[in-house]
């Protein structure tokens, strides 16, 4: 099967407000036509809501989570031999969005979950976040963590937010969720980086040696408590991450630090419709065997949603 991890659909209820002045391509029938022009069997449709950034009440962004759940959940049951749906939740949200996110996995059949890599400045990794992945994990479903918002004043010029910020905060959100002994306490649960984890494969050398040099880098700043048994290079093995990059060679280097059995194509087209050829046609300059190639363009995406 062939099969895109990272493609977005948004509720129409938030298109045209203000913090998104212009058209963004991010509807059912943009997701179609991506879907029909790359020749996929199944895309993975999910709405990261950056929109909820901008609300101040709890109950205007559990709302605004609620009906894009079940927005997704009907785009899917209008196209459901094309589209598979996930939730979206705030780990650190509370009760509430937890009870969100168990309806729509087992009333709307949502088989995975998006969240941002960091909300109102808190990450996953937070005690708050614990009840969220003891919930994914009874529900063994897999988590997808999308770049949440980065910007300083140094990144409002040429995009850089999104180019650089963004994933940026997607790689420090993960580099918790090891240091903080998220798969320690949780050995079994499926998380997903987006863009290959912002470069997370990249500074893991530079994450182990800041574990396995304790006392000789002392200078550096403390490292407690120790929640950890393993150097970090060791969970990083144990986390998935999509091949939305558009360079070969970045996507050639996560590739063989985790091994095809951990990698998932993903395009994050729509919103970037252009590139979604270029991200299929990325994958033929990675050197993947056959038998790899099976697993990363659909294998493994459909293994972790139980489409087999």
């Amino acid at each position: 099967m062939l099969i895109d991890w990272h493609v977005h659909i948004n509720d129409p209820k938030f298109i045209g407000k203000p913090w998104w002045p212009v058209p963004v391509p991010m509807t059912m029938e943009d997701a179609l036509q991506a879907h029909a022009l790359a020749g996929l069997d199944r895309t993975v449709i999910s709405n990261a809501v950056h929109y909820i950034r901008h609300m101040d009440s709890q109950k205007d962004v559990l709302a605004a989570i609620e009906s894009s759940n079940r927005h997704l959940a009907k785009c899917r049951d209008q196209h459901p031999d094309k589209f598979v749906a996930m939730a979206t939740c705030v780990p650190n949200g509370g009760d509430e969005f937890l009870k969100e996110l168990e309806r729509a996995v087992k009333q709307d059949d949502a088989r995975a979950v998006i969240i941002n890599s960091s909300h109102h400045g808190h990450y996953p990794d937070e005690d708050a976040a614990r009840p969220f992945f003891e919930l994914v994990t009874d529900l063994d479903i897999p988590v997808f963590i999308h770049p949440g918002d980065a910007t300083t004043p140094a990144m409002k010029d040429y995009r850089l937010a999104s180019s650089v910020g963004r994933p940026a905060d997607n790689c420090l959100s993960l580099a918790r969720l090891i240091v903080r002994g998220i798969f320690e306490q949780f050995p079994t649960v499926k998380i997903v980086g987006s863009h290959l984890g912002g470069g997370i494969c990249e500074v893991i050398g530079r994450m182990d040696y800041a574990y396995e040099l304790l006392d000789f880098s002392v200078f550096l700043g403390p490292y407690e408590p120790m929640l950890i048994k393993h150097a970090p290079s060791h969970y990083l093995k144990m986390l998935y991450f999509d091949s939305a990059c558009y360079a070969a060679p970045a996507a050639e280097c996560c590739l063989k630090t985790v091994g095809e059995d951990h990698f998932l194509f993903g395009t994050d087209s729509p919103p970037m419709v252009p590139l979604k050829m270029k991200g299929l046609k990325m994958m033929d300059q990675i050197g993947m065997t056959a038998a790899q190639r099976a697993k990363v363009m659909g294998g493994n995406a459909a293994r972790l949603l139980k489409l087999n």
